[in-house]
């Protein structure tokens, strides 16, 4: 090859021109199917390294059916260590099917996630994980009747038909009620995230549901909805202490309102139990006992990008909703034990 022949990526036949061999041969070597003599794989991977070789994963995936062997991911918070785990997961599954996986972040904007999944799709991706934020997904009704496979994670999505993964929410939250009503608590202050969110909306019903089965009384005054940082929580959790009758323990709706919770009763050294749905990290160096209600996340993250290779490799049943179970487990630090 000339000087002007190098400016130009070298291609399959000039690696067999070098090795002396047929172009056949060298896509036989490539994509390593049997039955090449040795000496020929030698020529040919030779070749390879002289000339900077590389195969053209597109065309490749093409023939055989795909389009790029690549997967999006559309989480909410690239920065969450919620999401950081799944996006974890998925790429470990994805990297097991020699695919490539792009991750975005929506920063819980429905118009962002509708561009992004747009521009994914655009990009003629093999499929699609989703988190979603907006309330309405009619959007991708069509992109879905083309072809596109897709698999929404941690919520449902409305207005079209696919697979889910999500946590059981609402049987979460009720059994961790129904552990503070059997330690003896009837003034349980719940403080939760807007019921618009699916994960919220789930919670609180099982709070309601686990209420009610020990005929319990719903209480407002004891509810606390709308509640999105740790500040708000400490606020909410500060006014229900400072009532006539305030609540003996807290059920706190996620990780964020958790945090909050714990800042405001370690602060005034109450010793309120406390419920939090969401395991986090440090949990068990938090300065108070709590109880968490976790699950794993990263099996909700595989769980996704496994049923979400199962249709691109032709799955054509009908979309399912899988359920990942919760447990109870004990979180912080007992203080007066050390």
């Amino acid at each position: 090859m000339d000087k002007q022949d190098r400016r130009r990526r070298p291609t399959i036949s000039d690696v067999a021109a070098a090795a002396g061999v047929s172009p056949k041969t060298v896509s036989r070597v490539i994509n390593h199917e049997p039955n090449v003599r040795a000496e020929l794989v030698e020529q040919v991977l030779a070749a390879i390294g002289e000339l900077g070789f590389r195969r053209n994963a597109l065309a490749s995936s093409l023939r055989s059916g795909r389009q790029t062997a690549t997967i999006g991911l559309i989480i909410e918070d690239l920065a969450n260590p919620f999401y950081s785990t799944i996006a974890a997961a998925v790429a470990r599954v994805a990297r097991a099917h020699d695919t490539h996986l792009i991750t975005v972040s929506s920063e819980e904007d429905p118009e962002l996630e509708q561009r992004q999944f747009l521009d994914l799709c655009q990009r003629r991706v093999d499929g699609l994980i989703i988190v979603p934020t907006g309330p309405d997904h009619s959007f991708a009704r069509t992109e879905v009747e083309m072809g596109m496979r897709m698999v929404f994670l941690d919520r449902p999505p409305s207005g079209i038909m696919a697979d889910s993964v999500v946590i059981d929410n609402a049987a979460g939250a009720r059994a961790g009620i129904v552990d503070l009503l059997e330690a003896g608590h009837r003034r349980i202050g719940v403080i939760i995230d807007s019921p618009a969110i699916y994960t919220a909306r789930e919670r609180l019903a099982g709070v309601r549901r686990a209420l009610a089965d020990a005929g319990v009384p719903y209480d407002d005054s004891l509810v606390r909805v709308g509640v999105a940082d740790p500040g708000e929580a400490a606020s909410a959790v500060a006014a229900m202490l400072d009532g006539g009758d305030p609540p003996t323990a807290f059920f706190a709706g996620n990780n964020r309102i958790t945090i909050g919770a714990i800042r405001e009763l370690y602060r005034r050294d109450d010793a309120a139990a406390l419920m939090g749905f969401d395991d986090f990290e440090l949990s068990t160096l938090m300065p108070r006992p709590l109880t968490a209600i976790a699950y794993d996340v990263q099996e909700l993250g595989r769980a996704a990008a496994v049923r979400l290779f199962e249709r691109i490799g032709g799955d054509t049943s009908w979309p399912s909703e899988i359920m990942i179970p919760t447990r109870l487990v004990q979180r912080g630090i007992d203080l007066l034990k050390t």
